[in-house]
């Protein structure tokens, strides 16, 4: 029992990170990287489509196209991102516009910045004209060089310059903010990294709120916003409600294949820390996999600082889990045999419990059959004995009444020979009227047989039609059917002696039977035993 109990805490041990709160987002994110080549197809979809429509382009439309392709390759592959920035300023320049030549130079820029080439970056963001630019474009402009500033006081992380650095990051957003329209989500993203970068994070927290909560977010837009609000929180001591931005973030930027991102990164890192080594081992190779794909090489750098330290702690871990695994194999073979050996012995003993139960239940339904029969037999025997106490009874007094009768016939024969009245005996003989006396015999047999059977004539219409059913007479309590059945109910079986017994011929109780039998919704067959079961009382 001990032993169980520490593998079930092992176990327990091995799988809570599993009890979190957040492994069910966890598990939705595992489902989008799986899923994460069907996003670059659907991507890939786009940019052949793209393509095509190039070829057959007019020059007036090739920069339209250009600034598409340039739009769909900026955060999935920086080659092509750049080749088609510098098509596009090449087509800029053969325009002889301004305003796209500048604008054309700021999506150069963003290549750069996003490739981790900052000087080079700084060298062409220098040289736009923003005047030329409209107001949305002047907003990015200045977006994109506070980011170059940002990222260099990220990247560089050097005490002398980072002061500088921010407060020329500052000076930009201020400048982007001054061209940004007002409560767009445009705007508040921008005082969101103004505000991060003064560490004032509750203020940034309510413009980056106001900005998730936007309808219409695109993928992109939700993934930057996520992935600050997690670094806010990161940096606040959240480190579960900064997981759970990442987990956001990060699956936005799978669905929108952006390939340019730090959000699974930072992800992979926080996992780590918290112990789900596996699946930061997982999140850190898709990282890899992005930073490889894109070709940034900042981003390859940030990535391979904790690639080697998260795949190390995981070859620990499966080591450990294996070595853990070559244990709890051991414990449950030893549990198996334990458990088999056990299941042998408690069958073997419960057939012979079976074997015992089924003689006991044998015996018992021997017993009970016994039982019944006995109870059946007793109840027969009482019935039997009330049914000899009634009739003695009647017996007697039949034959106490018929001995008075015949010692007053035999007076008055007497009486009738001494004084030699000849002709009075024959008066006295043909007075006796057999008839009547018959007649009292079975109104006495009647009397006595309904008080034993109370019920009999009811039970026995029961067994018949309503049409069919025998109807008596007044002051009749048997009639010449009900008597035949009720000496059968009396055990006199034999219709010759039933015949006897109320003068009729042996056809004629034959005959009786039939009739009744035949009009009965009881089987002929059956007719007899449900009278017999009719109870006394």
């Amino acid at each position: 029992m001990r032993l169980v109990c520490i593998l079930v805490f092992l176990f327990a041990v091995s799988f809570v990170f599993a009890d979190t709160e957040i492994e069910k987002p966890l598990r939705t994110l595992d489902g989008v990287v799986a899923n994460r080549q069907e996003y670059v197809n659907k991507k890939n979809e786009r940019i052949a489509l793209l393509k095509s429509e190039l070829k057959d382009a007019v020059p007036a439309n090739r920069y339209t196209i250009y600034f598409k392709l340039y739009e769909e390759y900026k955060t999935f592959i920086y080659d092509s991102a750049f080749t088609y920035a510098r098509k596009l300023q090449d087509e800029a320049y053969r325009s002889h516009d301004a305003s796209k030549i500048a604008f054309a130079k700021v999506k150069l820029g963003f290549i750069l910045v996003s490739s981790g080439m900052f000087n080079e970056a700084l060298d062409s963001l220098h040289t736009v004209n923003r005047f030329v630019l409209a107001d949305s474009q002047r907003v990015e402009f200045y977006a994109l060089m506070a980011r170059t500033y940002y990222d260099l006081v990220d990247f560089n992380r050097d005490r002398y310059f980072t002061e500088l650095y921010t407060r020329l990051g500052n000076h930009y957003i201020d400048s982007a903010l001054q061209f940004c329209k007002e409560n767009s989500g445009a705007f508040y993203s921008l005082q969101a990294q103004k505000h991060l970068r003064k560490q004032a994070y509750t203020e940034a927290t309510t413009d980056l709120e106001k900005v998730l909560n936007r309808p219409g977010l695109t993928d992109a837009e939700l993934a930057i916003a996520a992935s600050t609000q997690g670094y806010i929180y990161l940096q606040t001591g959240k480190t579960d409600d900064a997981i759970l931005m990442l987990i956001t973030a990060s699956a936005a930027d799978v669905r929108s294949s952006t390939k340019e991102t730090l959000a699974i990164l930072n992800l992979a890192e926080l996992l780590y820390k918290k112990g789900d080594v596996l699946r930061a081992y997982e999140y850190v190779k898709v990282a890899m996999d992005d930073a490889n794909f894109y070709g940034a090489r900042h981003r390859k750098i940030q990535v391979a600082a904790i690639f080697p330290i998260i795949e190390g702690h995981k070859l620990n871990t499966v080591e450990h889990q294996r070595k853990l695994l070559i244990t709890y194999a051991v414990v449950i073979t030893i549990l198996s045999l334990i458990t088999i050996t056990s299941a042998v012995i408690i069958y073997k003993q419960f057939r012979k419990l079976k074997q015992a139960e089924e003689h006991i239940t044998n015996a018992n339904a021997n017993l009970q059959e016994a039982n019944a029969l006995l109870k059946e037999v007793n109840n027969r025997l009482m019935e039997a004995n009330k049914i000899k106490e009634e009739y003695i009874g009647y017996y007697f007094n039949i034959n106490s009444e018929y001995l008075v009768k015949i010692q007053a016939f035999k007076q008055a024969i007497d009486t009738k020979l001494m004084t030699k009245k000849y002709d009075d005996i024959r008066y006295v003989v043909n007075n006796i009227n057999l008839k009547k006396e018959r007649e009292e015999l079975y109104l006495s047999f009647d009397k006595v047989f309904l008080k034993l059977f109370p019920d009999f004539v009811t039970t026995f219409n029961s067994f018949f039609k309503e049409e069919d059913r025998i109807v008596l007479k007044e002051g009749q309590l048997l009639n010449t059917e009900l008597r035949i059945f009720a000496l059968i109910r009396m055990g006199i079986h034999d219709t010759e002696k039933i015949a006897k017994i109320l003068d009729y011929s042996i056809n004629t109780i034959y005959n009786y039977k039939a009739r009744i039998k035949s009009k009965s919704s009881v089987a002929n067959e059956d007719f007899e035993q449900k009278i017999m079961e009719i109870k006394a009382l």
